[in-house]
Parts: C-alpha cells; structure tokens; sequence
C-alpha cells in the first residue's frame, strides 16, 4: 500500500540517482527486497564495478538487498512481468499492466497463485482454507492456506523407533523420533566379556557368535576337545586343533614327511595328543638374532616347542654406526633390546635446520636435524622476540595488533585500529607543541622523538671584536659572523649575503675592524633555510674559493637544526691562506681605537654622524639596480608610500603583496626592505614565488637618500672610461704588446635557493 501511495503521488526515489520516479519513467522492481528503480539507472549501476559481487562470478548487486543477479534488466516489464512497456492509466497502479497478478506466493507449500490486480511489493498470504494433519498424523485442522505455522496435538507420538523394536514415548512433534535411548547388553564372541550399549545403534549388530571382540586369548575347546584355542577372541567358529594326526603331515622342523618316516619304522598316531616323530636332523630354522648379512639357525635336533638360545657371538653396530660390540648368546628379543639400546658417545657436530646450532646429539640417527630451540631474535618492531623454532632466514613480522588509536604527540594525526605492533606515529604537519627549553617561534613540525631539533631562531649578538650586532642563530656556537643587512625568504628567514666568518678564538682587525676591506673579506656566507654556503669570493686566492665550496657541501647537517664546527671542517693551511694582511687603515684605526678608550669615549657613539650621514647600499644592490632602474624606482616609490601610510594611520602594521617575479627583482626587494625597516617574507614555490613587505610603525622609516638618487649622483661624478691602458715593455722577460682586460672572478651566487 505503502508503495502503490508513493508511485501514484510521485513520492518516490530512485536510490541509484535520487530523483523522483514519475508515473510514466519505465522501471525496474527487485524480486528480492520489492525497490523500485528507473531502468536506465539499473542498467548503468549493473555495469558498474561498484555493482559487482565479491565473488567475481555471482553477477551485480541490488543497490538496496545486495541481492546478487545474474542477468541484467532490458525491457520494461509490469510488475507481474506479463506485460511489456505498460501503458499508464489514470484508474490503475503506475507500471502495472491491469490484470490478475497470477504469481506464485513466497510460501511454498500453497498452490494457488496471487488472484488480485498487478501489484508492486510482495503478493499477499492466501486466503484460502485447507485442511491439515498434525505432526504425528493422528489429528487434522481446517487452517489457511500457506498458514507456517505446524500443528501439534497432545497424543502420544507412537511411531517406531530407529530400532525397531521400541515406539516414540513424546508428545507429538515435529521431524524425526530421536534415536532409541534404551540400553542392551552385548556378550564378546568369546564370552567371556560383556557391555552395554544403546539399542538400535550400529554396535549392537551380532552375528550369533557375540557381537564384540575383547581382544584376549579365545581359550574356547578346540574340536579335539583335549587342547585349548589360542587366537585373539574372533567372530567365526575356532580352527581344528594344529596338532590332529589329519592335519600334520611333516616332523617338527618339517624337512622330511611322516610317510617316510612310518616307512622307516615309526608309530603312526591316532590322536592329537600323540608325540609328533623326528626325522633326528637338524633343525635349522632362523633365529632373531642374526642380521641382515648373517642369519643365525638352530644347532639342535629336530625337536617340538621353541628353539634353544643362539650359541653364537654376533656384531652389534650402535645405532648411528660409529661403533660395535660382541654379543655372546643373545636370542629372540634379548637381542633386539641389546641392539636398540647400544648407543656410542660420539657427538653429531653436524648444523641443525635453523643453520646457527649444532645438533649435539650422542649417537645421532636424524636425517633432518631440526632445531628444538626458540628462535629468540627480535622482531621487526624491536618490542618482541620471535616464539617460532629456530629457523633460517628472516623472522615473520610481529603478529601483535594494538587495538588503540595511535596519535602524534599533538593528536592531531591519528592511525586507527587494529594497529600492527611497531607502527611508528603517523606524520603530522602541525607545529610541535612540545615544552622547550626557549621562548622563542618554533618552526619545525610535530615529532615523535622525545628531544626537539635545536632553535634556529635568529638572536642579536655581538661580534667577537665588540664592534657590531649581529644576527646569528643558536645553533651555530662555533661561528662568529659578521653582518651589515638581514633578509627574509620562503617559510622563510635568513640572513642576508653580507656575512662575513670571523676566525674563531681571535678578532682579526683584518676583516672586522677595516670597513675599506670589508668587501674584500676572504669569504661570504648566507644562511639560508637552516644551510651556510658561500655566496660571493672576492679573493684572487682560487684555493680558498675551492675550500669554501668544500666546507659549504659539509655544512648540509645545519638544515636539521644540528651545529657544526667549523674550524674542525677548514685546516691550517686554507686558515692561513684565508687571512687578510693588515695596511695602513688598519694601523690608522687601531691607533684610533687606543686613543677612544685613552680619553673614554665610546665606540658605539657618533658625534661627528658620519654613520648616520645615509642610507649604506651594497655594490651589489647598485649593479642590480643599474640594469633595470625603472624597477628599482617603482618598488622604492611603493615602499616609501606605504611607511608613510603606516605612520600617519591608526594600524600599526600595513603590508603589500608583489606580484610573482624572478629571483633577482626578490633579492632586491628584500635589501631595499632592510634599508626602509619593513620585513620581507617570500612565499609560494617557483614561478609563481611572490614577496609580501610589511610596514611597522614606528620602525620604519623613509632614508634620506633613495637608491636612485645615489645612482644618478654616482653617475654625474664619475668620469670617463679610460681608454685601454697599453702594458709596459718587460725587456727582460721579452713580452710586450697590449694587456689583456682583467677577467672578473666568477661570482657564485647561492641566494634565494629553493632546495
């Protein structure tokens, strides 16, 4: 009713696409759970691999029963499956075709087929009455017609038994009578043995000599009536007695036949219990106790009964083979027990299967020399040890399965069960949240390790000849650097080309005290992302250029946060080579420096303002920004309107975003940002990497003197090329001619990197 509703009022959804099944869509009905679906979205869930069954073979799926099909739907049928594309009718069920269903109903044991109009859903329970007989067929009921239900009277069953003998003492019931639990007992065949057991089972079968054997000696009289039977108690009569005068033909060691015998003159026997006679040769018959190579007979006449012991030596061999030793008089199964319980002392020194022990055993007969020892190694995980056999190769993994969650330290990453035993922590890409030993940003990311990476927040300090501040990160405690602009870059910040390395334990005033030698200091250093690589090498020394390659390509653990020492990394002879010869600047500001500690003047003060006359711009920055001064001009135009924005407005932060560009427009954003005071952060990876300025207020502040400015004036006051300079006669050395041009000296340029 439910579903003739919904189809008639356009109500219902196809499950496979969602939308509403209209009165005139054709359909498709499952015969299993009665859904309803437009048949084009059957057909199309049919061929879908999410459609088939796990088997691969029982065909697709329903999308409601999982109900598995073999044939996939084509036609549009009613839902009695007569009709096909039914017309719609204003006065019948959408998709039926009108007539009496006529299917057969889901029980199975009624006949009549459903007798209303075609339908969806399952056809209805039968309405017809028939009559019924109860379980034990004693009674009969008038019930509905396809009723489940069994009927049951209060009589007694009384049917036969399995065994045939006894009747069903239950009430009537349903299935078969339960097997006789009545009790017989059985005799052995030879009688001398009784059990019991239950009456109709397969035990109680007897063939008139008993029905079990009890596996001791017969003892029946045998039909001579004077000797006894000697067989394992046995279903069938006993044989006739070995020894009646019908049945013995030969003398006891059976080499020569009774005929001959009563030929020579022996009495012919009437009874069983007459003495057999003897042919008086030797017996000869084997005994147990030889070998394989040698068989030992009897020695003595031909006689009844048992043989004598052996009188012989035998060899008996160890059991590995190692040894031997002589038995005297051993027979029958003395000398079975004797061979199986010789053993040698000898060791087996051969491996065991495992490959890693030896057997050790006394008189070894093993083949195979398996270990019997517990493997014991540990496991992939490291928690648990292997519990297998010794083996060979590699243990199987740890078969332990956690069944809680396993998280980061944070708990943001989460791994759930089962877990298998050594499963490290999944990754997480969150900040570490870890207590640390500074209050400075943490920068790397959620780890399991219970110790964190170093800080490699950049601290201000002092050079070691008290002249400067510096910026240099805690993890470097074996470098003193040297610095006159900072930069930022990429996650993202690092200090700018500009740093100069200082020898370790001793301020040489060659680089740190000569601002004229400052840019002829032997190496340059960046900190980039955590790395020291040299930048710039303005020494003629090709050496030293090769030594600070060197030294940056071991410098690599500084990306994990790990510190270096590198006086260890620079020997002697490049430290040498490295250091700079003092001139006279160099004695001109020593002497300076005496004289302001003398009349207690501080180094730090300025009274004359020669440091703060203007902006300092690197030579590098001038060469990049001659070759593309329209650049250069737009940026510091953006830069000064924003510090002015800042520090006339309310906010104390303002920032601007530039457009992506290549790697020498950033570089030279990032060294105006120092001079103006705003922070420089580069983001995104390349091409499309982009940096973004921020103006702080009160930090930030507009120089004097723009770059452009500087360049112009510089550009006024210098003079004209010179024309080539003709190189002097050595009469000497014989050469002459014009001098070559000075070739500049490759500049190595590590800024910006990306990896």
């Amino acid at each position: 009713g439910s579903l003739i509703e919904q189809l008639t009022t356009e109500k219902y959804e196809c499950m496979v696409c969602c939308e509403v099944v209209r009165i005139v869509a054709p359909v498709w009905s499952c015969q299993n759970c009665y859904h309803v679906f437009h048949l084009n979205c059957i057909k199309k869930w049919a061929r879908s691999p999410a459609s088939q069954a796990e088997d691969g073979n029982s065909g697709w799926r329903c999308p409601a029963c999982q109900n598995a099909s073999v044939q996939v739907p084509k036609t549009y049928t009613c839902f009695c499956g007569k009709v096909h594309n039914p017309e719609w009718n204003r006065n019948e069920i959408p998709h039926s075709c009108g007539e009496l269903c006529g299917k057969k109903r889901q029980c199975l044991d009624c006949p009549h087929l459903c007798n209303i109009l075609c339908h969806p859903g399952p056809c209805p329970s039968c309405p017809a009455f028939v009559t019924k007989t109860c379980e034990c067929g004693q009674t009969s009921h008038s019930v509905r017609c396809g009723q489940s239900t069994k009927i049951h009277c209060s009589n007694v069953c009384g049917n036969t038994l399995n065994c045939g003998k006894h009747s069903c003492t239950e009430v009537c019931h349903s299935g078969k009578c339960s097997p006789c639990q009545l009790t017989v007992q059985q005799v052995c065949y030879c009688g001398s043995n009784f059990k019991e057991v239950l009456c109709g089972s397969k035990e109680e079968f007897s063939d008139g000599f008993g029905s079990f054997s009890c596996q001791n000696i017969c003892g029946k009289k045998l039909n001579c009536g004077r000797h006894n039977c000697k067989q394992v108690c046995h279903p069938q009569p006993c044989q006739l007695c070995p020894r009646l005068p019908q049945v013995v033909y030969r003398c006891p060691c059976g080499q020569t036949p009774l005929s001959k015998l009563l030929e020579l003159g022996c009495v012919e026997r009437k009874i069983c219990t007459d003495p057999i006679p003897s042919c008086g040769k030797t017996c000869g018959k084997p005994l147990s106790c030889g070998s394989y190579e040698f068989i030992h007979t009897c020695e003595s006449l031909c006689h009844e009964g048992d043989c004598r012991p052996c009188s012989h030596t035998s060899n008996i061999f160890c059991r590995c083979g190692f040894k031997k030793k002589v038995s005297v008089n051993l027979g029958g199964i003395f000398f079975l027990i004797a061979a199986i319980t010789f053993m040698c002392d000898k060791r087996c020194n051969k491996k065991r299967s495992c490959g890693r022990h030896k057997c050790n055993e006394v008189c070894c007969v093993d083949t195979e020399h398996k270990c019997s020892l517990v493997c014991g190694r540990k496991l992939n995980c490291g928690l648990h040890r292997c519990e297998e056999p010794c083996h060979r190769g590699s243990c199987q993994t740890c078969w332990q399965t956690s069944f809680d969650e396993l998280t980061c330290y944070c708990g943001e990453s989460v791994i759930y069960p089962p877990v298998p035993c050594g499963t490290q922590p999944p990754e997480c890409k969150k900040t570490c949240t870890r207590p640390h030993d500074c209050d400075h940003p943490v920068y790397h990311s959620c780890h399991s390790e219970e110790k964190c990476p170093p800080c490699t927040y950049l601290t201000q300090k002092w050079c070691m000849g008290k002249h400067e501040v510096i910026c240099q990160s805690l993890t470097l405690p074996y470098v003193e650097l040297y610095s006159t602009h900072t930069e930022q870059l990429g996650t993202d910040k690092f200090v700018d080309s500009r740093f100069r390395l200082l020898n370790v334990g001793d301020c040489s005033p060659c680089v740190t005290c000569c601002p004229s030698r400052r840019a002829l200091a032997s190496k340059s250093w960046v900190l980039i992302l955590g790395k020291l690589s040299p930048t710039q090498l303005y020494c003629n020394n090709l050496q030293i250029l090769i030594a600070a390659i060197s030294i940056a390509t071991k410098l690599t653990d500084l990306q994990l946060g790990d510190s270096v020492e590198i006086s260890r990394l620079i020997t002697k002879k490049e430290m040498k080579q490295a250091r700079l010869q003092c001139d006279e600047e160099c004695l001109a500001i020593q002497r300076n420096r005496r004289l302001a500690e003398a009349l207690e003047i501080d180094d730090n003060s300025d009274p004359f303002k020669i440091r703060s006359s203007g902006p300092k711009y690197s030579d590098l920055l001038k060469e990049d920004a001659r070759k593309d001064i329209k650049f250069v001009s737009d940026i510091e135009k953006e830069m000064r309107m924003l510090v002015e924005a800042v520090n006339k407005g309310k906010h104390t932060k303002k920032s601007h975003c530039y457009p992506p560009m290549n790697r020498d427009h950033r570089r030279i954003i990032h060294e105006l940002a120092q001079v103006y005071g705003i922070e420089s952060v580069s983001y995104d990876n390349e091409p499309k990497r982009n940096v973004v300025i921020t103006a702080v207020k009160g930090k930030s502040v507009c120089p004097s003197n723009t770059l452009t400015s500087v360049l112009d004036k510089e550009m006024q006051s210098r003079p004209a090329p010179p024309l080539l300079h003709y190189k002097q006669t050595d009469k000497t050395s014989g050469n002459s001619g014009l001098s070559k041009p000075l070739k500049e000296e490759p500049v190595i340029d590590y800024f910006d990197v990306q990896d």
